[in-house]
């Protein structure tokens, strides 16, 4: 089997990489950065003469000391490398659970002496527990480090081998195994940015589970487990349930949630998964209660606001979806564990032969920067994260089916406006987060605003609203821009929303949504102008020239717009200038949308194979693609397309090698 080259990052002193390792361990606050290789060389020649290198690796089985040895061991024959041979490696994998590094010294020839370090600098004594939580771990890491076909997640670390970590059935079953045993211990390793509070049902293990069914198609493993779990806790119910309806077992996940509401009426999770469910079917008439229910229950977290915003969205609802959308709690983004290691002497990346194709090429990329034009680089919406960038995201939804203009109309209707606070002193207004859940105020409840019966009600982020002055509140900021300068003032009000045509009605727009709608505009502003620039030339038959950089930026810009077709024109024409694993990623889900399993094939072998030129042998996201392939065309059909493809034999097995797992799988369509 072809395993990715292996990368050298040459340290100016030796040991320094594991010394800045060991500083950074007590900031790690989740999964914990990839596993580090140090390797110590000695020259042939001069024996006094010794150098430090290292790389960083996911998806090594960390089962135990002697696993960890192995690798270190595949390390010390190079054909390639004459001068020097490697005298000694340290391997480290860090425990989430216990907040301990773990590591493993093995002196060539010689002893492999294991021990873990705490956070605290100090040498422990490395248990069999401690092994069994490290293990989970770093299939955990494997999965969260692991790129999505973009090569965005890929370019955050150099030098970073990424391996499968669970390339069998038998490897599952271990893999399982242990997240049974320590399942109740998940939510120690943190969550997803979105997520406030780690729980028992949302947190790394949980997501690291369903994505792992969800990659491989196990899902008849991952019912097994979840049914299991939900007899000691019926919160598992909603994660049984998500499996469920993935595996289409949708009655039963039907009854399931039925049957489980039925002892947990509130919980978020549950209720978020039948809204969730519903809004698939089209039923957001029916998914708007529970999503209002999941907000009741859980306040405090994005995802259930987010949820009630989409489902507003669907109903076309578009005010309720904007005070929803204001009603979001806000957190800031935190990044996964990254290392952060001093300056290296020199950086080594060696390309795998058998990954070499002349059209994977991107390194004119590097030239390109000093040519995108400064508006392109000003985009500060390709910047957001977490969940800024799901607000994002509802936002130019709800652009895209409303235009630019209704949305600056029900905007200065519902919220409001600089030029209003200038002529009103006071305000007596009613939560924006009970306005979203409650819908549309009958007249007695428009009375009571007037009255100010809401004085002291608790916004959403805990803070009371109060009927004084907002200019004085911090919670609610003034608007940062005029309203002449967001073009929002001077629009008529919508005679449909009569309830918000006066100002004690109106609520006040959080500052980091009044700044989404300013990078809105200058989105819509550079897409207006690129699309009218294409127009004039196209009438004037003219060729519109851009950089490849400056056409990914534009694919960019319009996919966030919801423009797909705009966006596939923009990535294929960044793919003509040269090979982008972004633009072809999204060539890839259009292929994906016509269904032709061909071109698919075509986009799928060239992004295999990039992955493999940097060093990664595994991505979830080109596993399920081609197995979903496989479910619908059929392995042989897969297999005999991909062979017919006038491309080098060493590259088109590395293709076979991710239908080779579909097989010791045994997902639906591998046997035919």
């Amino acid at each position: 089997m072809v395993v990715p080259a292996i990368p050298e990052v040459v340290e100016e002193d030796i040991q320094s990489s594991i010394d800045a390792r060991t500083d950074a361990l007590q900031t790690l606050r989740e999964l914990g950065p990839p596993d580090l290789v140090h390797l110590v060389k000695q020259s042939t020649k001069s024996h006094g003469n010794k150098i430090g290198v290292y790389h960083h690796v996911t998806g090594i089985d960390a089962s135990s000391s002697a696993s960890l040895a192995a690798y270190v061991n595949t390390l010390t024959y190079n054909p390639n490398e004459k001068n020097y041979k490697v005298i000694s490696g340290t391997y480290c994998c860090y425990n989430a659970f216990s907040r301990v590094d773990m590591r493993v010294q093995v002196t060539i020839p010689g002893t492999v002496e294991s021990y873990c370090i705490d956070e605290k600098g100090d040498k422990r004594v490395a248990t069999d527990s401690l092994w069994l939580e490290t293990y989970l771990c770093g299939v955990l890491r494997a999965y969260s480090y692991a790129d999505d076909g973009t090569g965005d997640i890929i370019r955050r670390i150099i030098g970073l081998r990424r391996f499968n970590p669970i390339t069998s059935t038998e490897s599952e079953h271990r893999f399982l195994d242990a997240a049974e045993r320590l399942f109740f211990k998940g939510w120690q390793l943190g969550s997803d940015p979105e997520i406030q509070v780690p729980n028992m049902v949302s947190n790394h293990l949980t997501a690291g589970l369903l994505n792992y069914i969800r990659t491989t198609g196990r899902f008849a493993s991952g019912i097994n487990l979840f049914e299991k779990l939900r007899t000691r806790d019926i919160e598992v119910s909603s994660l049984l349930a998500r499996v469920l309806i993935a595996a289409d077992e949708e009655v039963r996940a039907v009854a399931l949630l039925y049957e489980a509401v039925q002892e947990i009426p509130m919980d978020y999770s549950l209720l978020d998964c039948q809204a969730e469910f519903l809004m698939k079917k089209g039923r957001a008439d029916l998914a708007l209660e529970c999503a209002k229910r999941s907000v009741i229950s859980a306040p405090s977290e994005f995802g259930t606001w987010a949820r009630l915003a989409e489902v507003y969205i669907s109903l076309e609802q578009w005010d309720l979806a904007l005070l929803t959308l204001n009603s979001c709690p806000m957190f800031t983004y935190q990044d996964k564990d990254a290392p952060r290691l001093p300056e290296p002497s020199r950086i080594i990346l060696p390309v795998l032969p058998e990954s070499m194709l002349d059209e994977l090429d991107d390194s004119p990329a590097e030239n390109e920067t000093e040519l995108v034009h400064p508006s392109l680089r000003k985009l500060h919406a390709a910047n957001y994260k977490g969940t800024f960038l799901k607000a994002y995201s509802l936002l130019t939804e709800i652009t895209a089916k409303i235009g630019w203009d209704q949305l600056l109309k029900i905007r200065s209707t519902v919220f409001v406006m600089e030029e209003e606070y200038r002529s009103e002193k006071q305000t007596h207004s009613r939560s924006a987060s009970n306005t979203a859940l409650r819908g549309t105020p009958s007249p007695k409840e428009n009375e009571e605003l007037q009255n100010g019966a809401t004085n002291g009600a608790e916004a959403p982020n805990g803070v009371p609203e109060s009927g004084g002055n907002h200019e004085e509140s911090p919670e609610r900021p003034e608007h940062t821009v005029t309203s002449e300068e967001v073009k929002a003032g001077t629009e008529d009000p919508d005679p449909s929303h009569s309830k918000y045509t006066q100002f004690h009605h109106k609520r006040l727009c959080e500052r980091w949504l009044d700044n989404l709608f300013m990078v809105l505009y200058e989105d819509l502003r550079v897409y207006t102008i690129w699309r009218t620039e294409m127009t004039q030339s196209r009438q004037q038959q003219l060729q519109y020239k851009k950089s490849g950089e400056e056409w990914e930026i534009l694919g960019e810009l319009a996919e966030r717009l919801h423009h797909f077709d705009e966006a596939i024109e923009a990535y294929q024409a960044c793919l003509s200038i040269r090979f982008s694993p972004k633009a072809m990623k999204a060539v890839l889900t259009m292929y994906e949308k016509q269904g032709d399993g061909r071109l698919m094939l075509q986009a799928l072998i060239r992004l295999v194979a990039w992955q493999y030129r940097w060093y990664a042998e595994f991505s979830p996201l080109l596993l399920y693609t081609i197995r979903k392939l496989i479910e619908d065309e059929g392995a042989v059909k897969v297999r005999s397309i991909v062979q017919a493809t006038n491309l080098p034999q060493s590259v088109l097995d590395l293709t076979h090698h991710y239908a080779a797992l579909c097989a010791a799988f045994r997902s639906t369509g591998s046997d035919g």
